[in-house]
């Protein structure tokens, strides 16, 4: 298992939705010890200032060259902080990659565009002696399993936390119910699903979007199966993906079906209109037609977390006094006043 320092590479974007894999790494991982991100939009900040408003102690330089002067040790890893539509590395990640393996640092790279695919960089990494992790490189079919009906034996809840978008908080959210639980004396865990929770240290899951079909459901009720064995847990978490009717990849049925999951958090982006912010995807639909959808699967919305990007504190307590007049369930604003609420009814 890859563990050890880390540098993160943000392509310029750590203000930005782009930028969630080093968003998700700066809030929390057990996995790696982030020493630095590197972004030449926004070097000499505070990485956490850049990103929420909120200090981290994790420093902001322009290149590798000068993170190098000012970390302590040299990094074990340098990871690819961000995730572009397609799974593309920009060029001026490339870049920094074959810089950093000049170092002999090892490269995590969480898009569809693997390093160990392109040649020159196989060859440099070689020669430096440097791994070259492709996080979401799939799995051989002797590594898969099939749903079997498993899942109906675990007797601990199975809550997803789904999404009404992409990049919307899902796993944060997941993560901070985790936390909040293991805080009040509940053994809980959280399932990954996606390239940042196995960075950020996910003992359990799998990289959803790199699984052949046939086999999500199976690799979603192992995990779950795996962890309640394995772990006694008293609550379990689904880190959810994209959205049930986003249509460049709907996604969340197999949560409900396959994982069994009987109760929901629902992450709203609030001042988000269309999905991934471009009209000509469509409109997000009301949060009540997604409940009423959720409910329609079988299970039930038993509390909303507040996706707040752009809005202010003032539009924030609006929304949140207008959803939960509306809805009857408890809503919080994760970044801004934690979860504890959604705790309390779980």
């Amino acid at each position: 298992m890859a563990t050890g320092t880390a540098i993160v590479l943000s392509g310029g974007m750590l203000n930005e939705i782009n930028a969630k894999t080093t968003h998700g790494l700066l809030r929390g991982s057990e996995r790696f010890e982030i020493l630095a991100v590197i972004d030449t939009n926004h070097a000499g900040k505070d990485a956490g200032e850049v990103m929420d408003g909120r200090p981290c102690n994790i420093p902001v330089y322009a290149t590798i060259d000068e993170a190098l002067q000012k970390v302590s040790v040299l990094p074990d890893f340098c990871i690819v902080g961000v995730a572009t539509i397609g799974g593309v590395l920009p060029p001026s990640i490339l870049d920094e990659i074959r810089e950093a393996l000049m170092h002999g640092i090892s490269i995590v790279n969480g898009l569809h565009d693997f390093l160990s695919e392109r040649p020159d960089i196989l060859k440099l990494s070689q020669a430096n002696a440097a791994m070259l992790i492709d996080v979401r490189k799939p799995k051989r079919r002797a590594e898969l399993h099939f749903w079997e009906g498993k899942i109906y034996q675990v007797t601990a809840p199975i809550v997803a936390v789904m999404g009404m978008d992409c990049a919307t908080g899902k796993r944060t959210t997941a993560r901070f119910l985790r936390d909040a639980c293991r805080a009040v004396g509940k053994n809980a865990h959280m399932i990954y699903t996606g390239q940042t929770g196995w960075m950020q240290g996910g003992e359990y899951g799998f990289i959803f979007d790199s699984t052949l079909n046939d086999f999500i459901s199976g690799e979603l009720e192992h995990a779950i199966v795996s962890c309640w064995e394995e772990t006694q847990a008293d609550i379990i978490f689904l880190e959810g993906q994209s959205a049930l009717r986003n249509p460049s990849g709907p996604c969340g049925p197999e949560f409900l079906i396959s994982g069994n999951a009987k109760k929901v958090v629902l992450v709203v982006p609030i001042k988000r209109e269309f999905y991934d912010d471009l009209p000509e995807w469509g409109r997000i639909p009301s949060v009540e037609s997604e409940i009423a959808l959720i409910n329609a699967y079988g299970s039930e919305v038993v509390a909303v977390a507040l996706n707040t990007q752009g809005a202010t504190g003032e539009e924030i307590e609006a929304y949140r006094k207008e959803y939960e007049g509306k809805l009857g369930v408890p809503v919080v604003a994760p970044l801004e006043e934690g979860v504890g609420r959604i705790v309390e009814i779980l």
